[in-house]
Order: C-alpha cells, then structure tokens, then sequence
C-alpha cells in the first residue's frame, strides 16, 4: 500500500531508499550490470518502456523477472516468432456456452511485459504492440479495453543473428524510453555467476514495492521541479541531433541522417529527474541529463551513408554532442 508523506522531500528521501533496497535484493540474483539496472528502473519509475539489445546468455530474461518479483507485479513472457498473430497477445473472442462472444484476455494483460526477440515478429503483430505501448490499450472487434497499471513493455533484441528478423520501425523504437546494451561481464563477475548457477544457491526475493507504490512515485517524479538552463540544455541536446536544421550541431550535418524528435526530449527531462533522486538529489543538473542521454538518444538517431563509410558509430557522435 502507497504511504502517507507529508511532503514531496520525505517521499523522495523513501524513493532512494527504495531504489538502494532494490538493487540489494536484484544484486542476489542479477550479478554486476549496475548501470542496466539502474536504467531499467528509472524507466519503471518514470512510466517508460526498455528495450534490451545483448547477445544471448547475458540474463535479460533473467533481470526481467527479477525485477517484476521484487516489484511485486504481474508478468507475462511473451516468446516472438514469425508466425505470431496480433491475436495471440491481445486475445481473442470465442463463443461461448450461452451463445455470446466472450474476449478471452491475452499475455498482455499484465504489468511487466517481457517481448523476447521483439524483432522476430512481423510488423502487423509489432505494430499491435506498438498501440498497447502508446495508448495502455488495446482494440479488438471494435472494443477497447484498457491494460494493467502499471504497464511496462520490456523487450530483448539479439544484435548479431538478423536471418529471419523483422526490423523495428522507427516509430517503434521512438516509443521506448531507453536502448540500453548489456555487455560481457567481468572475469570476477562471471565467477560468481558460474559459481552461482552451478550450485544449489537459491536466493529468497523480497517484495519491496506495490503496483500502487510505484504509481505514487511516477506522479511525484513529474512534480519534480527542474531549473531552466537544464531544461533547455535537454531540448538542445535532442534537438543538435537533427541534421539539415538551424540547431543541428556540425557532427549531426555530417554524419546523421535522421535525429532525435521532442519525444527524446521529454525523456531527458523525465529520466534526468528520476536519475537526480536516486542520487540523493532533489532536482536534477545537466550531469543528470548526461547519465541518461546516451540510452535516450542511441535509437533515435539514423546515421547516413558517410557515417557508415567511415565507420563512425552513433554512441562517438552521442558523445562528442554530450562534449559539446
């Protein structure tokens, strides 16, 4: 049950706590990927969605039901292949005993959703995703009918197998809050993983928060003030990223094709603010605005033909704007 604060200060001093508590109770799970983490989180936090891209073996379904253990919500792994229906995660209408269509739910009720290999699937599945992302409803047979709350759609893409995929559509992409790379762990980490897994280590999970907890705290992120030079330092960060305009930086006309839209910016803004109190802040500077920026802005940028040429990747020119 959400408690009562008497003031927006003590419930951001009880979010970081509830943060670090968090992360204490996925640390016996998940080891290292502090940072992935840490994004994911502040994408929970701030009613974002999170999109996964790793190689295979680094424990993204893993994280993923961790998280939603420790949150204490609803989960559904919903496995994309290419022959998957939009009615098989939307569900469907069947007759029923009495002669009347009956919708029979599918996975996608739930609050966390884990889209595994979310580029497997065709665009007509994808893009019936796409509307339970935007809208936290779906249509079916002319009916709307609203999804859990809170919802997240966490997805996994495996970067180096692309036979048989589908790629995301830009307007996809754009509808989640982070793209966020998982990498090899260290040599001391994968240790304690091996060791971990290879024995009969079986770690007891917490709840830490409710679905109305965090719900709480996506509202009070939004009352978060935010000083003007970071705001407008957030806008000018997304906006020097489109190349062929007045604010586009000189890396963007030479390198980008398409940049960031105002979604990118609204983001950077939201995530900035979430980052700054899970950092024991209580609004939030332009060093925050730079923790989140490179998630933010990695799959919103399209690099053009030059780039590619050249062999200039997105996260240099990401991090010479950052520079700049």
């Amino acid at each position: 049950m959400s408690k009562n604060y008497a003031t927006d200060v003590e419930a951001v001093d009880d979010l970081k706590k509830s943060y670090h508590r968090l992360r204490d109770e996925i640390g016996k799970v998940i080891i290292g990927q502090d940072e992935i983490v840490r994004d994911v989180l502040i994408s929970i936090f701030t009613n974002g969605h999170c999109l996964l891209v790793g190689v295979p073996g680094l424990a993204k379904t893993l994280l993923v039901n961790t998280i939603a253990r420790v949150l204490g919500l609803t989960y559904n792994r919903i496995q994309f292949t290419p022959d998957l229906m939009p009615s098989d995660i939307i569900g469907t209408e069947i007759l029923n005993d009495q002669r009347h269509f009956e919708f029979i739910k599918g996975p996608l009720f739930a609050n966390i959703i884990l889209a595994d290999e979310i580029n497997r699937t065709p665009p007509k599945t994808q893009a019936a995703l796409l509307e339970a992302m935007q809208e936290r409803a779906v249509t079916t047979a002319g009916k709307r009918y609203e999804l859990a709350s809170p919802f997240f759609v966490l997805a996994t893409q495996n970067p180096i197998e692309q036979e048989g995929t589908y790629p995301l559509p830009e307007a996809q992409l754009d509808r989640f809050m982070f793209n966020v790379m998982l990498t090899y762990p260290t040599f001391e980490e994968e240790v304690t993983v091996v060791k971990n897994t290879t024995s009969s280590y079986n770690p007891t999970l917490d709840k830490i928060l409710d679905a109305e907890e965090i719900l709480y705290f996506q509202q009070l992120i939004k009352r978060i003030p935010i000083p003007d030079n970071v705001l407008n330092y957030a806008v000018s960060l997304a906006s020097k990223t489109r190349s062929g305009t007045k604010t586009a930086a000189d890396i963007s006309n030479q390198y980008i094709a398409w940049g960031a839209g105002p979604r990118a910016s609204q983001f950077l803004v939201t995530g900035a603010k979430c980052h700054a109190i899970l950092n024991g802040k209580y609004s939030p500077d332009i060093e925050d605005v730079k923790a989140v920026a490179p998630a933010i802005l990695r799959h919103r940028i399209v690099k053009n033909y030059k780039a590619e040429a050249e062999s200039v990747s997105v996260e240099s020119i990401i991090d010479t704007l950052i520079k700049s």
